[in-house]
């Protein structure tokens, strides 16, 4: 028996899930929050106890060695030798990498090289692979990407309509995101529906934070909203999601404090989506809030953001030529019942019909009526076990 160790490295996080496998059991998990800022919190969960710390973590190495220490503090395990391997999620893959693979040098170097791709997310996914590196140098390491389960896209959905020798020269294409997810979900839907993925078209929706939405054909993903980078399809939370790109120079030419491109797409990233309109939070909570509230800012923005969700979600019933299931996951989309009943409601031309009481009460699984011809699902996603599953797979 070993232990894996899911690493979810973001640029002041570090998200970990320990497991033991093959049984995939889940021994610990933990959360390192403001990693380089003064009192980051480390929050470890194991046996139904709970247990967190404040204190000042500089960088990605000292979160892993806070991370390893509260392991042993702990008696989860006695010594590092238990654990004989580590998989790190990475968003962007590129046309590179198109499965997971063992972390050597090459392959890390790569992975930064790839940042332009993910600019928010790679370095920080390369800072957690270098902090495991420098203090268990020699245990087996796995990178799993975002984007693999998206290379099976054809090229009629990943191209853009422009220029082909942007595509050729730079490769300027769609790559999409949060592919691990999609990957989960649509087996998960597979077993609820108990069919073979092979007979199902579905269209998955991702709705955290970060949004994106895949049709998923046979088992493989044929088209998702991301695209060349995370920040395109529809608006999220701090995300603008799909604008006219002309906007770009024009906020350059006419707004003082965006100087460039690099200025507008950080606005973009960071200043837009929920939080540029309803200009109190990003967290849909806040804003399913003040909308019962009467503001009127964040009632636009759940109207905007249940908008373009619907326009995405029917674009791919257009892409399957109809679909078996809707399939709600992440943050959002597993726990707002206005969000799922809002969308639900407003395509009930494609078949779909929500169960009130199965929407509110069910945590989890078909929540819509007997008779919809298209189910919806409500799947808790799970990156960490998939990341387990191949640390596993490739370790063999």
């Amino acid at each position: 028996m070993s232990k894996t160790i899911a690493i979810n490295a973001g640029s002041s996080s570090l998200k970990w899930q320990l497991y033991q496998m093959p049984e995939e059991t889940v021994l610990a998990k933990g959360l390192i929050e403001r990693i380089g800022l003064k009192d980051s919190i480390s929050t470890v969960k194991f046996n139904g106890q709970a247990a967190s710390q404040t204190l000042d973590i500089a960088d990605h190495v000292q979160a892993v060695k806070i991370l390893l220490d509260d392991l042993l503090e702990h008696r989860i395990i006695e010594d590092f030798s238990e654990i004989t391997g580590v998989g790190h999620r990475v968003v962007a893959g590129g046309e590179f990498f198109k499965d997971s693979v063992l972390i050597d040098d090459e392959a890390l170097a790569k992975i930064e090289e790839l940042s332009a791709l993910a600019p928010l997310h790679n370095p920080a996914n390369a800072a957690g692979i270098r902090a495991f590196k420098n203090i268990l140098p020699d245990i087996t390491s796995v990178a799993v990407f975002d984007t693999a389960f998206h290379t099976t896209m054809p090229d009629v959905a990943y191209r853009y309509p422009i220029a082909t020798k942007y595509y050729e020269e730079h490769q300027v294409r769609k790559y999409g995101a949060h592919g691990t997810s999609h990957y989960y979900v649509s087996r998960e839907a597979a077993k609820v529906l108990n069919k073979p993925i092979e007979d199902l078209k579905l269209i998955t929706a991702h709705i955290g934070n970060g949004i994106s939405i895949t049709a998923v054909d046979g088992g493989k993903s044929v088209d998702t909203s991301m695209g060349f980078t995370p920040l395109a399809g529809p608006m999220m939370g701090t995300r603008s999601g799909d604008i006219d790109p002309a906007i770009i120079p024009y906020l350059i030419e006419n707004v003082a404090e965006l100087k460039d491109a690099a200025d507008v797409v950080n606005a973009l990233n960071k200043q837009s989506g929920l939080l540029g309109i309803a200009e109190v939070s990003s967290d849909m909570r806040e804003i399913e809030a003040g909308r019962a509230d009467g503001d009127a800012k964040c009632a636009l923005a759940f109207d905007m953001f249940i908008n373009r969700l619907q326009k995405f979600i029917a674009q791919y019933f257009a892409v399957l030529n109809g679909a078996d299931a809707l399939v709600f996951t992440a943050g959002i989309g597993e726990n707002s019942v206005t969000v799922r009943n809002a969308i639900v409601k407003g395509m009930s031309w494609f078949g779909m019909e929500l169960d009130p009481e199965k929407n509110v009460f069910g945590a989890e699984g078909d929540i819509s009526t007997a008779d919809s011809k298209v189910k919806v699902l409500v799947i808790p996603t799970d990156e960490e076990l998939v990341i387990a599953r191949d640390v596993e797979r490739l370790k063999k």
